[in-house]
């Protein structure tokens, strides 16, 4: 490798003086100028100091844009753990909203068959049944809470059984899954009605029979109790239809009946006693002896 000489230095130090003079004594000129221009005249330096500072702070904008953008990615990543975070408390709200939900529908409905001249037992659900062809709910309330063969289960979704046999501590109710189950129910909107019944299968479902061929309705109707016996009062809710078919002999409808209550997780029930459900039932009795 060469190393340059001091002289070869100084030869191309001349040269380029030689060549840009000129420019390199007419740009300090004008710096001078320029300067003297703005530090000796008001009018020049406040019009030099206002463009100078409109400069720089076009410089700073544009300076603030371009690290703005930079952290882009930085304020992404927060945002997204944010959003996580959000999403993580979103299903922790709707996990407590199912625990407390069915304590508000269970209050709701224990105030209407209040308001309606009922007395109301809480209790809970001890055992159950699903998938037997007679399926039985144990409840924790006997006869000595009040409790007496015939009273009407419900729960905060809608109506669960009724009372079949008591001991002094428990009860045992027949659930609607059940072959001997055979409740009178209607439309909500209107008062066409049918019995309904269990017989196997989905949980979820049961058959309202005997619905008249003339009846109005159709699928997802609301089917609710009918109140013509004295075990449940009127609009209690049942289910909802959901699908539509004809009964074995074409005389009426068979319509399959979505339930509202979930009979795979039942735990809190109210059993309903109705006050004159003693007279009402001498009254009937009496009728059918003569």
């Amino acid at each position: 490798m060469t190393v340059p000489r001091n002289n070869d230095i100084m030869r191309n130090l001349l040269n380029f003086l030689f060549n840009y003079g000129y420019w390199l004594l007419f740009l300090l000129l004008e710096v001078a100028s320029l300067l003297l221009l703005f530090r000796f005249n008001s009018y020049q330096g406040s019009v030099g100091f206002t463009s100078a500072n409109r400069v720089v702070g076009q410089i700073y904008a544009v300076s603030a844009e371009v690290s703005s953008f930079f952290k882009l990615r930085t304020v992404n990543d927060q945002l997204t753990l944010h959003n996580i975070h959000l999403q993580a408390e979103n299903k922790a709200l709707r996990e407590a909203l199912k625990d407390i939900q069915p304590d508000a529908q269970e209050e709701t409905t224990a105030h209407a068959l209040q308001e309606g001249g009922y007395d109301i037992i809480p209790t809970h659900v001890i055992n159950n049944s699903l998938h037997l062809p007679d399926n039985y709910i144990t409840l924790d309330k006997g006869a000595a809470d009040g409790v007496s063969p015939e009273m009407g289960v419900v729960n905060g979704n809608g109506v669960v059984g009724i009372v079949y046999m008591v001991s002094k501590h428990y009860s045992l109710a027949i659930s609607l899954l059940n072959s001997k189950s055979s409740i009178s129910c209607k439309f909500k909107h209107n008062d066409y009605f049918g019995y309904l019944k269990w017989k196997g299968g989905s949980s979820q479902h049961a058959l309202l029979e005997d619905v008249p061929r003339h009846a109005l309705f159709q699928k997802g109707d609301t089917v609710v109790t009918s109140g013509y016996s004295a075990v449940f009062p009127q609009g209690l809710m049942v289910g909802t239809v959901d699908s539509i078919a004809d009964s074995n002999d074409g005389l009426s409808y068979l319509l399959h009946v979505r339930l509202s209550t979930d009979f795979a997780c039942l735990d809190n029930a109210l059993i309903i006693a109705n006050k004159s459900q003693e007279e009402q039932h001498a009254l009937e009795a009496k009728a059918i002896k003569e």
